[in-house]
């Protein structure tokens, strides 16, 4: 396996700077809105880390209660992934239809989690910050950094985003070509 590295946390100014650098996306051109957010979450991966770690601090660990969600919502994920990438049925509906992959991976979080009594933690711990990554993710217009900066598949966000099926377009293109 290779080894894993780690982005460079990006400085404020480029991660959250003035209104200039946000667009609302183009909500009729999901190609594009996708390779948006697959860049930006690959170029501010550390960043993103940093909100994540922020936030659940903020929302205070309840120990058993959080230790429950992180682990439901990893067993779920990682299940779906290794049963998408074992049965064809699914892998084929995991590449056609990425955001009702997603979806049904929160879906089955929640009722595991529910069940077990931790979902307003689960909510607050791990929804919230994935609600502002995905919101920054799709509002923070590229830079020429970010835009060339697709070099980063082998760092944490690299493989996530490669395990869900989704790829910038210029990697797509790129191992294509070398293909």
């Amino acid at each position: 396996m290779a080894r894993i590295e780690v982005a460079p946390l990006r400085p404020w100014t480029d991660f959250f700077p003035g209104s200039d650098r946000f667009a609302k996306p183009d909500t009729k051109d999901f190609t594009k809105w996708n390779n948006r957010v697959v860049s930006n979450l690959l170029y501010y991966q550390t960043n993103y880390l940093a909100l994540v770690t922020f936030v659940f601090l903020l929302v205070g660990v309840n120990g058993r209660s959080t230790l429950v969600a992180i682990v439901v919502v990893s067993v779920v994920f990682v299940v779906s992934v290794w049963v998408g990438e074992n049965g064809a049925a699914i892998n084929n509906f995991k590449k056609q239809k990425p955001s009702a992959f997603i979806i049904l991976i929160m879906v089955a979080s929640c009722i595991l989690i529910s069940v077990l009594g931790s979902i307003v933690v689960f909510m607050w711990a791990i929804t919230l910050p994935l609600i502002l990554i995905f919101a920054h993710a799709s509002f923070r217009k590229r830079n020429m950094k970010n835009k060339l900066g697709f070099g980063l598949k082998k760092t944490f966000m690299g493989i996530l985003l490669d395990s869900l099926g989704q790829q910038e377009e210029t990697v797509q293109k790129l191992n294509n070509f070398l293909d």
